[in-house]
Order: structure tokens, then C-alpha cells, then sequence
């Protein structure tokens, strides 16, 4: 005969964990999304076409910004 139970892992039971993500790998997706779509990540190279002021940055500074942006982003996936 067939389990009449509802699953215990139902994501709308438990808002707060999505189901095989932690919030640490969403926090680091969000932090890499913002990095490439603004072009955080890159180095300061030229281009072809145009460009903001370039980046100097040393890569002890670039590191610190990126773990300073990893931070803030899981803070807005822990809120």
C-alpha cells in the first residue's frame, strides 16, 4: 500500500533551505554573476570600444574586493 506522508524535504515546509543548494554556493552564483555582468573581474587591459577609468589594481586589492563582495553577498541571502 502507498505512503499517504508528506515528504519532510518539501521546500515550502522550510522556506529558509533551498533543496541541494547551500547558501554559501547561492551567495558565491550571486557574487559571480554581479563580478562578470559588471565587469568586476576584469583585468585592466585594453579593450576595443569603450571603457570606464581603467582599473589599477593590484591583486592583493582585488582579492580583498571580491571577498568583501562574497561577504555582502551572503548577507543578503541569510536575510
Amino acid at each position: 500500500m502507498a505512503d499517504t506522508a508528506t515528504p519532510t524535504n518539501n521546500p515550502s515546509e522550510n522556506p529558509q533551505t533551498p533543496p541541494g543548494r547551500s547558501k554559501d554556493e547561492i551567495a558565491l552564483d550571486l557574487m559571480k554573476f554581479i563580478a562578470v555582468t559588471t565587469g568586476y573581474g576584469k583585468s585592466g587591459q585594453a579593450t576595443a570600444g569603450f571603457s570606464g577609468k581603467p582599473a589599477n589594481r593590484s591583486a592583493e586589492e582585488h582579492a580583498e574586493a571580491l571577498i568583501e563582495l562574497f561577504g555582502r553577498c551572503r548577507k543578503v541571502v541569510n536575510e
